[in-house]
């Protein structure tokens, strides 16, 4: 089986042409393919597919075999392969995924995409559409205790949900304990990505990520948007500012006459090779 390695910003997945490949079992594979000592170690496996109603259709796994709704990191990088390997010749171009069709501008340079502007949608703050079971029209700056501490968090729907937290310092080692406690907290009953968040000017954000299935990535491209609606909602950041992530930056852009979500952010192949499946 044939795959290409990608990143964007540091998070990598194993992509798989399904125009050419067939899957049967891509919960099984994501997790042997994913593993970095024994496959080819990765956050996780994107399928590229056919659609009937876009250019293109994405489906992906997280490493633990789950699948996701969403990722708008891998989004970039589904949209420079299909350029890259001729499959298009189209600048602009639509993506289906499980929360919806996605615009993707590809921006070339010498003949392949080097960055990728994706229409990430409208953010959504309604409880039951997260989900997380808490009252009311919002989860805005909400009081959640986790194990003996207690944690201020703001929920926010990027068609996969995100538990934002913001603090003064994201360096700490316990993020990870953190992270994993609130991914499964009951609250959430499908688990949730969780971002901590560290407010450097209204238009500068750092960023670190707990994603549910996969544990700490380098990146986010949903979490990044949902961190900056966050920070807007709390009154800490402007509608267009700069996310940096452990493997590198996004540039965030939330419309206000719209609605919509834009991200920009690179896209690299890392390399290309052939994957047996052992029995």
């Amino acid at each position: 089986m044939r795959f290409t390695k990608m990143q964007g910003a540091g998070n990598d997945y194993v992509y798989i042409n399904c125009f050419e490949e067939k899957i049967d079992d891509p919960h099984t594979l994501s997790k042997r393919i994913s593993d970095r000592h024994f496959g080819v170690g990765s956050d996780g496996l994107v399928l590229i597919m056919p659609s009937d109603t876009c250019d293109f259709r994405m489906r992906m796994f997280n490493a633990d075999g789950s699948e996701a709704q969403m990722c708008g990191n891998a989004s970039r990088c589904v949209g420079k392969y299909v350029y890259d390997h001729g499959m298009t010749d189209k600048k602009e171009i639509s993506l289906e995924t499980k929360s919806g069709v996605k615009k993707l501008k590809l921006f070339v340079e010498k003949g392949r995409v080097s960055r990728v502007c994706v229409d990430m949608g409208v953010p959504r703050f309604e409880p039951a559409l997260i989900p997380v079971l808490i009252e009311g029209d919002a989860v805005i700056d909400e009081p959640v205790v986790v194990g003996d501490e207690l944690f201020r968090i703001t929920c926010v729907s990027m068609g996969n949900p995100h538990a934002v937290i913001f603090l003064s310092d994201i360096t700490g080692d316990d993020l990870h304990r953190i992270g994993a406690m609130i991914e499964n907290h009951p609250l959430f009953p499908e688990r949730t990505n969780v971002e901590f968040v560290q407010v450097l000017s209204p238009q500068e954000l750092r960023m670190r990520v707990w994603e549910r299935g996969a544990g700490e990535t380098l990146a986010c491209g949903t979490g990044a948007c949902a961190s900056l609606v966050a920070a807007v909602a709390n009154g800490l950041a402007d509608r267009k500012a700069t996310l940096r992530l452990l493997g590198g930056d996004l540039e965030i852009e939330w419309d206000s006459i719209s609605g919509h979500l834009f991200m920009t952010g690179p896209a690299e192949t890392v390399f290309e090779g052939d994957f047996y499946m052992k029995a």
